[in-house]
């Protein structure tokens, strides 16, 4: 697991007076003994040394969540993409960056952030419609605006925007009255703040000398970590996503500072592996070679080729940007994204999916459009991606079926990606005897055959694919087990 202490690590301890006493008469003794009842008790938490079974009681809601909203939303979607009359290349939410726009410049597109649309509730509603479980939202990215009414700086949607209301504050109230589970996602890296800007924007760094900026570590110490303070205890997030972590600044101990920092605020909080220096690139999975903070992976604008042995979560776009950008039309259709949740579930992950809402606070109409097609869809075969796991072997048949199993159940679900014809035929699932198999959506079990030689072979009545009202995919429910090839 990401989840582990390095050597160079040691526990903290809360030193109250009477414990002062205590060590100070200890350690005067020309042998030490062990330490006493008392000094145990103030020993903190090793968050980084997390036993297993805590670990998967921690994780659980989120494994078994399987589907959630990111949302990318700051000044940036001011510009959409184009600054002082001229497309900019790269995605939106990196136009600071990308057009090399000086800060002061940039922030009169902060001034003029005023999303007068905005409606919390209804937002929260779409992520339900959608039958996503869980959202993260960008409280600071890489620009350094912050979405939350910060006490650390004026540079947020309080302070320095006409708005002056606290989004985050409305999302995670709107959210937890629908149920749906708030997160974060919060930039290390900080292009507006001079000790904080990595490599990547050049204002203050135009000397050799200041690329690895010496003042970093009063950064992290006097704003990174007051600001995610504020954000722990004003709005209880159940997930903190950090990004931004390559910065050449930022140091390995730090992450697993950061890590254990957080769990001490709350143990409970599930935070991703970008909180340390351990992911390969944008596949987002830790290295092999040494051991990172971190509870899950986070490939990004890709899915896993096939099964991991660590928890992991795909976050992806549903046209080529993030941030709202006006000129990017290139779509995904519902039926790709609905392919793309069921083939991260058939591999044990999850998938956040991303929406970039536009300056005025509204997410866009393509955007919402795919979000209902995905929630019908999932409103009728939702059982076969919430609270399932990956089977041990095989997490696909071909190229268009899928298998995943209910957890710590003897159901599997074979997930056709094309509408099957007359039999299915299913080469890695073994029926329970004399038990039935449905297909989601239609009433009537189905006739099937088992055979070691043949395996399991279902049959399809004819009207049967278009009683479901599914068009994008078709669940199968098997009491069974995994047949494993010999």
């Amino acid at each position: 697991m990401a989840h582990y202490l390095n050597d160079y690590f040691k526990p903290k301890y809360l030193l109250y007076p009477a414990v002062l006493f205590i060590l100070f008469t200890i350690l005067s003794c020309k042998e030490q003994p062990k330490k006493s009842e008392a000094v145990e008790e103030l020993t903190a938490t090793n968050y980084l040394e997390e036993s297993e079974q805590s670990f998967d009681e921690r994780m659980q809601w989120w494994r078994d969540a399987r589907f959630g909203m990111f949302i990318h939303w700051g000044p940036y979607s001011v510009p959409a993409g184009v600054h002082n009359g001229k497309e900019v290349d790269n995605i939106g939410e990196w136009i600071m960056n990308s057009a090399q726009i000086p800060i002061s410049e940039y922030e009169e597109y902060a001034k003029q952030f005023n999303p007068q649309k905005f409606d919390a509730k209804k937002w929260a509603r779409t992520m339900k419609e959608a039958g996503m479980k869980y959202v993260v939202i960008t409280s600071k990215h890489h620009d350094g605006f912050g979405l939350w009414d910060s006490k650390v700086s004026d540079y947020d949607i309080v302070d320095f925007s006409p708005y002056g209301q606290d989004i985050l504050k409305a999302l995670s109230d709107a959210c937890e009255e629908e149920g749906i589970r708030f997160g974060v996602y919060h930039s290390i890296m900080d292009w507006h703040h001079p000790q904080a800007q990595g490599l990547n924007y050049p204002e203050y760094n135009t000397q050799d000398s200041l690329k690895i900026n010496p003042q970093f570590p009063e950064y992290y110490t006097n704003y990174l970590k007051p600001q995610v303070t504020e954000l722990m205890e004003n709005y209880n997030p159940e997930i903190i996503w950090f990004d931004g972590e390559w910065i050449p600044e930022y140091t390995h101990e730090m992450g697993q500072e950061m890590y254990q920092y957080l769990r001490e605020l709350k143990p409970s909080v599930i935070i991703n592996n970008r909180v340390d220096k351990g992911r390969r690139g944008m596949q987002g999975m830790n290295k092999e070679d040494d051991e990172y903070a971190g509870d899950f992976g986070t490939p990004e604008q890709e899915i896993l080729q096939g099964i991991a042995n660590v928890d992991w979560e795909s976050c992806m776009t549903m046209n080529d940007t993030w941030g709202y950008k006006l000129n990017d039309h290139n779509w995904k259709s519902a039926e790709v994204l609905i392919h793309n949740l069921i083939d991260v579930a058939s591999k044990g992950g999850n998938y956040l999916l991303n929406v970039g809402p536009t300056a005025e606070g509204e997410i866009p109409e393509p955007s919402l459009e795919r979000l209902q097609e995905i929630g019908n869809w999932l409103h009728t075969n939702g059982e076969v991606v919430y609270g399932t796991e990956k089977l041990k072997e095989h997490f696909k048949q071909g190229d268009s079926i899928r298998f995943t199993k209910k957890r710590e159940e003897q159901i599997i679900y074979a997930i056709s990606l094309k509408a099957p014809k007359k039999d299915l035929v299913l080469k890695y699932v073994k029926p329970e005897d004399g038990s039935k198999i449905l297909l989601i959506g239609y009433d009537t079990a189905l006739n099937y055959t088992y055979s070691e030689e043949k395996g399991l072979i279902i049959n399809i009545p004819e009207d049967a694919l278009s009683a479901t009202g599914s068009k994008y995919a078709w669940g199968f429910k098997i009491n069974g087990v995994e047949r494993f090839a010999k």
